[in-house]
């Protein structure tokens, strides 16, 4: 079933500035509900205190996020060609259409129905229509932008600013700019840190390339373009199969059964044998 979630305005700005997930993390188990290909729509309010449409996040994948993780065990990831983040500025109000969906939010103030583990609702067909009738031909948001995930880690490894400028350029992006290059160091230390840990192995396939050439062939992959902190929890160490396969596939970590497993889609999975730090995902 399609959902409707209300992004509170606070962490929509923080997470806008800070550089948009293309995920969406719950407390509540209702998030699940949603069957890949359907719509998760996001609502927030505008400058100017009016609740507008946010996003329409076209899930791909359903995972679960490692024990104990701050923001909740669900997890649904969206597609980035599919899905859709609004300029929020300037949109005709939602909140006659939302009060007119099947959900029928009796609260005086619009939020206070989708308060904690109600903030995803779950809406029918006919309600993720009207939506995405509201939703025509509303702009598009540039600061969601999501680099090539490849490249920018190149750059981080390499602490090429003038890379970075070119994946991701001023204007609009400058505070997810800044919030990475503070980074870039750090991002170098923790690979090394990570290859120490690992005796360079690949986490996934345990191949050894330092024992085997002498070389650190294995490399960082980091969740850095979408939102995550620079540390290791959000780092995990791959050979460059592994590491292409990742970004091709855009393969998403899951936790269900407590053990972190990279699933390529398609039925296939793949265990992160070597697990000696903790992930966060």
């Amino acid at each position: 079933m399609p959902l409707l979630y209300h992004w509170r305005d606070v962490n929509y700005r923080s997470d806008l500035g800070g550089g948009i997930a293309w995920h969406l993390n719950q407390k509540s188990k209702r998030l699940h509900a949603i069957d890949p290909g359907e719509s998760l729509w996001a609502f927030t309010r505008d400058r100017e205190n009016r609740y507008v449409l946010a996003a329409e996040l076209v899930v791909r994948a359903k995972t679960f996020n490692a024990p104990g993780y701050a923001y909740g065990p669900y997890r649904v990831w969206a597609d980035p060609v599919r899905s859709r983040f609004f300029c929020v500025d300037g949109q005709r109000a939602i909140e006659p259409v939302i009060r007119q969906l099947s959900i029928r939010p009796a609260a005086v103030t619009l939020g206070q129905a989708f308060q904690g583990p109600g903030a995803v609702r779950l809406i029918t067909q006919a309600d993720h229509a009207m939506l995405a009738a509201a939703s025509l031909e509303l702009a598009l948001e540039p600061r969601a932008l999501l680099p090539d995930e490849s490249a920018l880690e190149h750059a981080l490894v390499a602490a090429s600013r003038d890379h970075l400028h070119v994946l991701l350029p001023s204007g609009p992006l400058t505070t997810r700019w800044e919030r990475l290059t503070r980074g870039f160091d750090r991002s170098r230390a923790l690979v090394d840190q990570l290859r120490g840990l690992y005796a360079g192995r690949c986490q996934v396939c345990e191949w050894s390339p330092k024992a085997t050439y002498g070389a650190e062939l294995c490399e960082g992959h980091h969740w850095l373009s979408r939102g995550g902190a620079d540390d290791l929890g959000n780092l995990v160490l791959l050979c460059p199969n592994h590491h292409r396969a990742v970004h091709g596939c855009d393969a998403v970590l899951d936790f269900e059964g407590g053990r972190p497993v990279f699933d390529f889609g398609g039925g296939n999975r793949e265990v992160v044998r070597l697990d000696r730090h903790r992930l966060a995902g």
